[in-house]
């Protein structure tokens, strides 16, 4: 169980101990944190949908949202489109990844990310796509993982260390069952999860020689987003 407690730790803000050693093990519950704030996150959108507008309760939930895994990949996020968008050397860029400051393309670039995440939460027509998004954001972390680091050092490269098959397979396997629960909608949001998850693993690879924990984050919030999308299309 310290597997889970140590996801648990590291992906939301849940007080729960785990050991200091960090085990690749714990990549495989990823999915399943994703399934408890999905939970957590549809459970207050039907609550406030009793009483509030749509748009104000889509906001008061990005700001839940925000606040269960404390900002930590939308600081990602920012931080990532600071350095891929950079138009740098791959080893400045590799610096601004870790500039606290934040720039001018991950300022733009978060202010977009929460305004689409905010009007595709107004719009959604059912829970599915709040249960689904977190899940599959978390998934995709682990997805990422199996690509090639940047350096030889940093959140990614101890993360990720031991990293196996068994692992990535759990993970899938956790993140595929549950998108089947939803039937169509499900699987078109998990194929939109692959594309999106690979498309800025291969440009950061591109970019940086590899992938970093900011890109892990926005990998995640990317995901997440685009899921909450496929979620407002009107076939569903």
């Amino acid at each position: 169980m310290n597997d889970l407690r140590t996801a648990l730790g590291l992906l939301t803000i849940f007080p729960v101990r785990y050991g200091e050693r960090v085990s690749a093990r714990a990549f495989a519950y990823y999915p399943l944190v994703g399934l408890i704030l999905g939970i957590l996150l549809s459970v207050t959108y039907f609550l406030l949908q009793l009483a509030l507008p749509s748009l104000i309760v889509a906001a008061l939930i990005v700001v839940l949202w925000a606040t269960l895994t404390g900002a930590l990949h939308l600081d990602g996020f920012s931080d990532a489109c600071d350095g891929l968008f950079a138009a740098t050397a791959r080893e400045r860029r590799l610096e601004i990844l870790r500039d606290v400051h934040l720039g001018a393309f991950g300022a733009v670039g978060l202010a977009l990310l929460l305004i689409t995440k905010v009007t595709a939460v107004a719009s959604i027509a059912s829970f599915a796509p709040l249960f689904l998004a977190p899940m599959l954001g978390r998934w995709a972390m682990v997805y990422a993982a199996t690509f090639p680091p940047a350096r030889n050092e940093g959140m990614a490269v101890i993360f990720r260390a031991g990293l196996t098959r068994r692992v990535v397979f759990a993970a899938t396997l956790v993140a595929m069952l549950g998108g089947a629960f939803f039937g169509w909608f499900g699987l078109v949001a998990f194929i939109v999860a692959v594309a999106i998850a690979t498309s800025i693993a291969r440009f950061a690879m591109n970019r940086l020689g590899g992938l970093t924990g900011d890109i892990y984050g926005m990998i995640c919030e990317s995901v997440e987003v685009g899921v909450l999308v496929v979620g407002t299309l009107k076939i569903f």
